[in-house]
Order: C-alpha cells, then structure tokens, then sequence
C-alpha cells in the first residue's frame, strides 16, 4: 500500500539546515540502511524473521522524505498491507518510522563526527550511545529506578510466550517499566503483560521501551506495545543501552542471541571494577524450561566458571516471585547509585572493557581467529564467546550474514576442546528445541564447531 504520513513530536519542528541534512543522507550512503529498517517495522506481525527474505519479498518498497514548508513528510510506496487498517496505517507503526528516521539518519550523522565523539576510546562510546538515548527521549531524570529489561528469544513455545507475560503483569502490579529487544516472543510477551499490570494499577505513565539495531530489526520488527523505540547504530552499542537504562535484567528462554546476551552481561559483571555494583539478574521460565536453563548453567560452569555462577539466580515457573526479586534488588540498586551520586537514568558506574564495545564483523575470517581458550582472563573469554554466538544469529537471521553463508559456506568455530563440546552441545540444544528459527521452518545451521 502506499501512503504519506507526517511526524509528531520531535520532528515536527525542524530547522531548514535539519531538513537538508535529512535530503541529504537519505539519498547517500544511509539509504538502504534506512529502507530496509523502515521495511521491518511495516513489516510488524508478518512472522518472517529472515532479514535477506523480507528485503527479497518487497523488492518494490520504497520509502523517501518529501520537503515541505512546515517540515517534512514521509512518501511510503509498496508497504506491506498488515501496518493498515482500513487503509490507515496503525499509529503506533507511524511514530517507528519517524524513530527509524531520527535515528539511522539524524543521530547516525552526529555519532560519525569525530569532533563529538571519539569512537576510539571506551568514554567516547558510551557518551556516544548516552547522546542517541537522550535524544530519543529515552533518559528521564527524577524518576526512581524501575525499568526491567526482559530478554529472550523470539522463537518460543506457546507455554514460554504465556509465562513472559505472566511476568510481565506481575512487575505491572509492581509499577516496574519495561525494556526489550522490541521484536515478538519473549520481547513482546512482557510487555503485553505489563500493560495489564499497569492498567491495573491505574499507571498511565508506563514505558515500553524497545532497543535495537540495523542488523536485526528485520527478523525482529518492533511490536507496536512500544512506546519508545530507538535504533542503536550497531549490536555492541544496543547492549550497552541495554545495561545502562535497565535496573535489572530477567532472561526467558532463547537462542543464539539470548546467550549472546546473558555472555555479555556475565563479561560485564565479571570485571573486576564491577565486583561491588548491584545488578539483579534473573533466569526464568515454565516448568518445560528447566531443562533449558540448566544447560545454560552447565555451559556457563564449564567456559566462565563458579564465578560467574553467583552474578544470577534462576526461578523457575513463579512469576510473582521473579517480580519481588527484582522489585527488592531494585532497592539495592537505587541505594548504591543515591549512596554514589550515579544517574538513575543511566549506570554511569559500570565499567565496559574495549573488548565489549568495539563491532564485531562476523566474516569467517574473524569468526575462525576468536580466542575461545581458557588461558586469558575470564571476562575476556565471555567477551569473545559473546562474538561467536554474535556469529550465529548473523548467520541465522542477518541478511548480510545469511548471504556471506550462502557465498562461503559455514563458519567455522574453534577453539579449546572442553569449551567446544561445551558450545556445541549448547547449540545442538537450540535446534532441537527450535529456537534458531520461528516455528514452522526448517533450519540449516550456518555454523560447524571444530573440536
């Protein structure tokens, strides 16, 4: 369907110099960025969750900046017919798009001058990813710690989908915010939930935020619970707004990209500076999870150790109980942070080694070269096994990663021997579980562990 929209809020009023940057970036470099991120939001609910196929299926869609005199307008040619009713598209798709439009355009630019930013150093990234989220109007001072960030994989069973959202209500009742991946699964199931929650509660105020990143945004288009999505130039810079706008993090079951994440943070809270700082992290699901997070358990005793063990707890199919352990480490965290002088809006405190900020370009050169060897320190590993689980969600879901795959073949993982039985029986898991793809596809796996 084709259509013209107009923004709201922010963009409503820009300068004419603003105007002609947005011409301008459009039509260079940033265009296919922006259209294919533009196409995965249009393309919510579809249950595609292959960036190379959804671009293959709307070869037609086109999306371009009309100038006007009181600003601009969006010209949408060959949307897909899901983002309208009656002809109409829904609201809550509109304000993505614009969010799509401040962010891979407007911000992208700013983040390249390297007279505000120095990408180069682990400061510079941080202010970096701080400036994207304020200009999103993500940061919101005077407000006491609440935001729970939810993560989990897109591809869940029936019974885990109901459990998230049963989690969802209760941090709802507890007047907790939510912050996910965006997408559908286990990041759309906390959401929906809250909103009762919050209903409940009479909350009108509540805040479903939604943080992604060019890469993924097609095989997990945001739902339209959000209320605040914003779109991180790249999957380093997505985790890092995650760690530092959340509270507390709870981990339903997952893929390659769930554990991607839990390694993320495990690395973060492993350094030494962070050995004091408050982070409840929590791992729940269903009774049918147990399984799941056991393995996880097991794979994370065998590469990080008893250490890391004791940076979570995992609760299994009691969602009022996840909920008042979160609400109490909440407290905690609120406690060290007011004891600190640190925002409450953004964890200033916690330290973010290089190894965790800078990209990771998942070529089989790069994916065959990772240190996956226990002769290095701890946090390290966890940073380069977070890369090679990197490795395969771009090679499941990404289109740049599917078509390197369909090129030159699988990528090759190796490393010690222990930590590789380990990773491949953790990986063998997700697909007999069907966690790699949405249910109903077949999967071919992208990747081949070397032992």
């Amino acid at each position: 369907m084709d259509t013209q929209i107009s923004p709201e809020g922010r963009m409503e009023v820009l300068s004419k110099a603003e105007v002609l940057q947005l011409l301008d970036n459009s039509h260079g470099g940033l265009y296919q960025v922006f259209r294919s991120c533009a196409l995965a939001v249009l393309n919510c609910g579809s249950g595609l969750d292959d960036g190379k196929e959804l671009l293959e299926r709307y070869k037609n869609f086109d999306i371009s900046i009309v100038q006007r005199e009181r600003g601009i307008k969006l010209d949408v040619k060959g949307a897909p017919a899901s983002a309208f009713v009656d002809g109409v598209m829904i609201k809550g798709i509109q304000e993505h798009l614009f969010a799509v439009l401040r962010d891979i355009l407007f911000i992208k630019a700013e983040i390249g001058d390297v007279r505000k930013f120095d990408l180069g150093t682990t400061e510079g990234i941080s202010d970096a990813v701080f400036h994207v989220l304020r200009n999103a109007n993500l940061l919101r001072p005077q407000v006491n710690p609440n935001m729970v960030v939810c993560w989990g994989g897109h591809s869940i069973s029936g019974a885990e989908y109901d459990y998230t959202k049963q989690v969802g209500y209760q941090l709802g009742l507890r007047g907790m915010d939510i912050c996910t991946g965006c997408g559908p699964g286990a990041m759309k199931g906390p959401m929906k939930g809250a909103t009762i929650g919050h209903a409940k509660q009479r909350v009108t105020t509540g805040r479903y935020l939604g943080i992604t990143e060019p890469g993924i945004i097609a095989a997990e288009a945001p739902n339209p619970i959000v209320n605040h999505l914003v779109i991180l130039p790249d999957i380093e810079k997505r985790l890092e707004a995650f760690v530092r706008v959340g509270h507390a993090v709870v981990v339903f079951p997952g893929g390659a990209g769930t554990a991607e994440e839990i390694l993320y943070l495990l690395g973060i809270l492993l350094h030494p500076d962070n050995a004091e700082l408050p982070f409840p992290l929590i791992f729940t699901g269903p009774e049918s999870a147990a399984d799941y997070f056991r393995q996880i358990d097991q794979f994370i005793a065998a590469t990080l150790g008893p250490e890391a063990q004791k940076n979570y707890q995992i609760i299994v199919n009691d969602p009022a109980r996840v909920a008042q352990e979160v609400h109490a480490g909440i407290k905690k965290v609120r406690e060290f942070r007011k004891a600190r002088g640190d925002a409450y809006y953004f964890n200033w405190l916690l330290k973010i080694d290089a190894e965790f900020q800078k990209p990771f370009e998942p070529t089989h050169e790069n994916m065959r070269n990772l240190a996956l060897h226990k002769n290095q320190e701890t946090h390290l590993l966890a940073a380069n096994l977070r890369r090679a689980f990197s490795g395969v969600v771009a090679g499941n879901v990404k289109n740049q990663g599917i078509r390197a795959i369909e090129k030159h073949g699988h990528f090759e993982i190796r490393g010690d021997s222990e930590i590789m039985a380990s990773m491949d029986t953790l990986l063998a898991s997700f697909v007999a579980q069907s966690r790699m793809k949405l249910p109903g596809k077949a999967y071919t796996p992208c990747y081949r562990v070397i032992k």
